[in-house]
C-alpha cells in the first residue's frame, strides 16, 4: 500500500453495525463465503462447528484504551521507566538479532522493539492464556458483531481459518482480536507479509522473535516505510500559527513550516527541510505539537490509532536514550462522554462541516471539521474537542 492510498485509509472510517441474526445462523451463513475464499471445507466445519460467542469481546470492543483514553494517560501507563528498562535489556539481548533484521529490510531497530514492547511487554504476555489463546472464536464473534472493521475482520476470520488449515488444523495464538505473535500481526497481514527470519522454513510469530521481527518489518515497509526517515519532531508552534495548516491530508515540506516560525524544541535545526511532513496538535495548542512524517502515517497503518502511534514513536526515542516531551500535557482538560461526543458530531454535521460517521470516535476529520468551526468564531483553530466544544456547538445550534 502506498503512501497516498495508507492516509486515505486512516482518514476513512464506517459507523459499528449490529448482528443480524444469530450467531449460529452466521456460522451456516459465512461457510460459503469463507469456501469461496479459498477455505476448505473440512477445515470450516472442524473449526467452527458449535461454537459460541466469546463473551469477552463487545467490552473489549468498546472500551479499546486507544480510543477512550486521554492520549497523555495513555502515554504515561504504556512508555514506563520500566518499560523502557526493560526494552533496552531485551533489546541488549537481542542485539545481533535486531541489527540484523535492521540492516536486512532498513527498519530501526529500535522502531522494532518499540513494537514489540507496545504489544507484549517484550514477548512477556505471550504465555498468558487470558490474553493469549487460539483466535478464531473471538474473531467469529467481531464478524458476527459487524463492528467498524467489518471487511477487515471477514478477511482475518478466513486468513485464520487457512493459516489453521496450514499448520495442521492448530489454530494460531493471538489476541482477542486475532492479532498473533511477539509483534501481533494480524492474521491476513501475516499471509501477505509472512517472513521467515530465522531460515528455519516456517513462519511461526508466536515461538520465533526472528520471524515476528522480519514480519512486522517487511509489513512496515510494504506500508511505505522510509529508511532512514523519523517518525517526526516535537516542535514549538508561533503563537499567530494559522492552524488549519495542520493537516494531514496535504504533507509539505519540513521547509513550509520553517518559514512560518516552526522550530524543533531542542532548538536544532532541521537535517532535511525537504521531507514531507504535516503538523500534528493532539492537545491543541497549549500542548506538545508534533511534525510528522509519512513514517508516523506507517504506524497507523500498523494500528489505527493516533495515541498507538505516538506511544511506539514516543518509545522509540527513549529507548535510544531520549527524554520525555518538552512541553507539558493539558491534563486539566475536561472532555465530554460518548454521548456529548456524537452530538459534537452531528451538529458538525447540521453546519455542513463535517460528513463522517456519527460514532462518537473523535479523529481527524472530526478534529478538522471543529477546527473551521473555531476559525469561523475567530477562535485559535486547533481542532482539539473538550466539553467546550460540546458546550459551543449546542449554544450555536440553538
Amino acid at each position: 500500500m502506498r503512501l497516498a492510498a495508507l492516509i486515505w485509509l486512516i482518514l476513512s472510517g464506517a459507523a459499528l453495525a449490529q448482528p443480524a441474526g444469530s450467531f449460529a445462523d452466521f456460522l451456516v451463513q459465512f461457510r460459503s463465503e469463507a469456501l469461496a475464499n479459498g477455505v476448505a471445507a473440512a477445515t470450516y466445519d472442524n473449526l467452527m462447528a458449535g461454537l459460541t460467542p466469546d463473551p469477552r469481546v463487545p467490552d473489549l470492543v468498546e472500551t479499546q484504551p486507544e480510543f477512550t483514553t486521554p492520549v497523555w494517560d495513555y502515554l504515561d501507563a504504556r512508555v514506563t521507566a520500566y518499560r523502557i528498562e526493560r526494552g533496552r535489556a531485551a533489546l541488549g539481548r537481542n542485539a545481533d538479532l535486531f541489527a540484523a533484521i535492521g540492516q536486512r529490510h532498513g527498519v530501526d531497530p529500535y522502531l522494532l522493539g518499540a513494537i514489540w514492547g507496545m504489544e507484549t511487554d517484550y514477548g512477556g504476555v505471550l504465555g498468558n492464556e487470558r490474553m493469549i489463546a487460539p483466535i478464531v472464536r473471538p474473531l467469529a464473534t467481531l464478524v458476527w458483531q459487524q463492528r467498524s472493521r467489518f471487511r477487515e475482520d471477514k478477511a482475518d476470520l478466513i486468513a485464520a481459518l487457512k493459516l489453521s488449515a496450514a499448520n495442521g488444523g492448530v489454530q494460531p495464538m493471538g489476541s482477542w482480536a486475532g492479532a498473533i505473535g511477539h509483534l501481533q500481526v494480524n492474521p491476513s497481514n501475516v499471509l501477505a507479509h509472512g517472513t521467515d527470519g530465522d531460515g528455519d522454513g516456517r513462519v511461526n510469530l508466536h515461538n520465533s522473535l526472528a520471524d515476528a521481527l522480519a514480519t512486522s518489518a517487511v509489513f512496515l515497509r510494504n506500508l511505505g516505510y522510509q529508511p532512514g526517515v523519523d517518525w517526526g519532531f516535537e516542535v514549538e508552534v508561533p503563537a499567530q500559527f494559522d492552524y488549519l495548516l495542520a493537516t494531514r491530508e496535504q504533507l509539505r515540506p519540513i521547509s513550509f513550516f520553517a518559514e512560518r516560525g516552526i522550530t524543533r524544541v531542542s532548538g536544532r535545526p532541521f537535517a532535511d527541510p525537504t521531507i514531507p511532513v504535516f503538523l500534528y496538535v493532539p492537545a491543541g495548542s497549549t500542548g506538545p505539537k508534533f511534525l510528522m512524517t509519512g513514517n508516523y502515517l506507517v504506524l497507523k497503518g500498523y494500528n489505527f490509532s493516533d495515541s498507538y502511534a505516538l506511544a511506539v514513536a514516543h518509545l522509540t526515542d527513549r529507548l535510544k536514550g531520549g527524554g520525555p516531551f518538552v512541553t507539558p500535557w493539558p491534563r486539566n482538560t475536561a472532555f465530554p462522554n460518548l454521548t456529548q461526543r456524537r452530538a459534537i458530531q452531528e451538529a458538525l454535521k447540521r453546519l455542513g462541516l463535517y460528513d463522517g460517521a456519527v460514532d462518537g470516535r473523535i479523529g481527524p476529520i472530526t478534529q478538522e471539521a471543529y477546527a473551521r468551526f473555531q476559525a469561523a468564531r475567530g477562535e485559535v483553530a486547533d481542532g482539539f474537542v473538550t466539553l467546550s466544544a460540546y458546550e459551543a456547538l449546542a449554544h450555536a445550534g440553538q
